[in-house]
């Protein structure tokens, strides 16, 4: 039983060091409130771990302003990142996995997996650069290229954007795969209802119309 709980308080530690990582912990701060809804947990919970995090030496906090990573947090959230994209790429690529659907075993296998099978298995997918929902997977040596971090939240009425990037949640996947937005699609940010109400986007493809929760454009990442 102990054995078990210390490895779920591994893991637990470990999806905060990645969700802050892809939430751009390792060039700006991010937002308790943004942790919290992307793990689907309290608020007070989040800063619980924060405090433990900061101990270890693997994040920083300013208080009213947000957490960002420690160069000892970026290497261990850039391997857990590695380890985690290349299964999700694997599973789709090979195994024909909903996007949607492929989280919860890539969490299993990332943390069974040695360092020579990752290095094997990286080699077998001919070394990709980015994960079924857009991340960028890091190399062995942690080289990769920069991400964007700028939300469909942020993008100005007016403004024309390309879809980069989802944040890794089933439920913003499912709902993304829902109403039929993928990586690489060009659309016209329209309106952002008042209210935090959903933003009306057109689809520059062919001029269609949609709408996403508001909720859900903290977690679309654009350029």
């Amino acid at each position: 039983m102990k054995c078990f709980e210390v490895l779920e308080k591994k893991k637990k530690k470990e999806d905060y060091l990645k969700i802050i990582f892809e939430l751009g912990g390792r060039e700006k701060k991010v937002s308790n409130k943004q942790i919290a809804m992307s793990l689907n947990i309290a608020a007070g919970s989040v800063t619980e771990m924060v405090n433990k995090l900061v101990k270890e030496g693997l994040v920083t906090h300013t208080p009213y302003s947000g957490i960002s990573l420690t160069d000892e947090g970026v290497k261990v959230a850039e391997k857990l990142v590695r380890r985690h994209r290349l299964w999700e790429t694997f599973l789709v690529e090979k195994l024909n996995y909903k996007l949607q659907d492929v989280h919860s075993d890539a969490e299993v296998l990332e943390h069974v997996t040695s360092d020579n099978l990752m290095d094997h298995l990286e080699a077998f997918l001919d070394h990709p650069k980015y994960c079924p929902h857009g991340g960028v997977i890091p190399d062995k040596l942690g080289h990769y290229e920069e991400e964007s971090h700028l939300t469909l939240s942020e993008a100005k009425a007016g403004s024309t954007i390309t879809v980069d990037r989802f944040t890794d949640n089933h439920d913003l996947l499912t709902y993304l795969d829902d109403i039929d937005i993928k990586i690489g699609d060009t659309l016209e940010v329209l309106e952002h209802a008042p209210f935090e109400g959903p933003i009306r986007l057109r689809f520059t493809q062919n001029g269609q119309e949609t709408s996403i929760g508001y909720k859900a454009a903290h977690y679309i990442f654009v350029k």
